[in-house]
């Protein structure tokens, strides 16, 4: 793994043209992120309508002394879909990282927030890598394993299906030494109607995100899709108390790449994203599965939004 050189494990055509091929057409949630989607993804952030961002930035800040007192200082700090960095950076100051490792799928994108970080804490040692870390990976030797902080906020962990999630957390076990330690965000259960609009805002950000994808994929499959042939559909499933994404046809169409093609009906949806929502103690005992221990929740006080700290021993 170089620093800030992309890095897709095998051939991200061969994974996007058999998710365009599957009788339920789906394109994994990675592929949001170049330039433009980790753009829009910020902005996605700052929106009235999406809670996540600031009610966990609400519980950090309430938890903060609790916190700095149980992960001490001077750590690896790992920050996994670091994007423009800002989450982690507001850690800075409490946690006193002796060294900050960014890990992001768009490259580009990180590079110029990276450059940022370098100008305003010049006495924080800082690197950064354009990986997917959703597939196995590990970091290169120039990071210790030792004392290694895992941060994963956001609730992105909700991208992946409890058991994918499982082996997610597995890998980032596997990752460090037994003092590692990790702090994740987890999205919690709550009513519908709040769920949707965050995936579905009145200003139409997701939606811009969501299509921005379709732009993503003719660049890196060299597909032909039309932006106006598709509307975002955002839901709740209660059965698996998922959000999904989806691009809907407006009408019947042909998208053609290079060794293959796909028919869509009017109405036919490509599923892009699945965003799980979990109560605490499910999540504990995942956290238990995947072998972290010595759990700490922290939430808001409408128990929207979860802070976790785990221990890797």
């Amino acid at each position: 793994m170089q620093e800030l050189e992309p890095s897709w494990p095998g051939d991200p055509r061969r994974e996007l043209a058999a998710g365009l091929a599957q009788p339920a057409a789906q394109i994994a949630p990675k592929f949001f992120y170049d330039r433009l989607g980790s753009a829009l993804f910020a902005a996605i952030c700052q929106l009235e309508e999406y809670y996540p961002t600031r009610t966990e930035r609400a519980v950090l800040a309430d938890c903060r002394d609790e916190l700095a007192t149980l992960a001490g200082t001077r750590r690896t700090l790992i920050d996994l879909g670091a994007g423009d960095c800002v989450k982690a950076e507001r850690l800075f100051a409490l946690l006193q990282p002796r060294r900050y490792v960014a890990l992001d799928i768009s490259a580009d994108f990180l590079a110029a927030s990276l450059a940022r970080l370098r100008r305003e804490h010049p006495g924080l040692l800082v690197n950064g890598y354009g990986c997917d870390f959703t597939s196995s990976w590990e970091l290169p030797d120039e990071v210790p394993r030792a004392e290694r902080m895992f941060l994963y906020p956001g609730s992105s962990i909700g991208n992946f299906a409890p058991d994918e999630a499982r082996r997610f957390l597995e890998g980032l076990r596997a990752n460090g030494e037994d003092d590692g330690q990790l702090l994740i965000g987890v999205d919690l259960v709550k009513d519908p109607a709040t769920l949707v609009a965050a995936y579905d805002d009145e200003l139409g950000v997701t939606a811009a995100f969501n299509r921005n994808l379709l732009l993503h994929v003719n660049r890196l499959l060299g597909c032909d899709f039309a932006l106006g042939d598709w509307r975002h559909v955002a839901l709740f499933d209660p059965v698996q108390s998922r959000i999904e994404m989806h691009l809907e046809a407006l009408r019947p169409v042909t998208v053609s790449w290079n060794g293959g093609e796909r028919q869509f009906r009017a109405g036919e949806r490509i599923h892009t994203e699945n965003s799980y929502k979990y109560r605490e103690d499910d999540f504990v005992q995942l956290l238990a599965l995947a072998g972290w221990r010595s759990v700490r929740c922290w939430t808001d006080p409408r128990r929207w939004f979860a802070v976790m700290f785990a221990r890797a021993a």
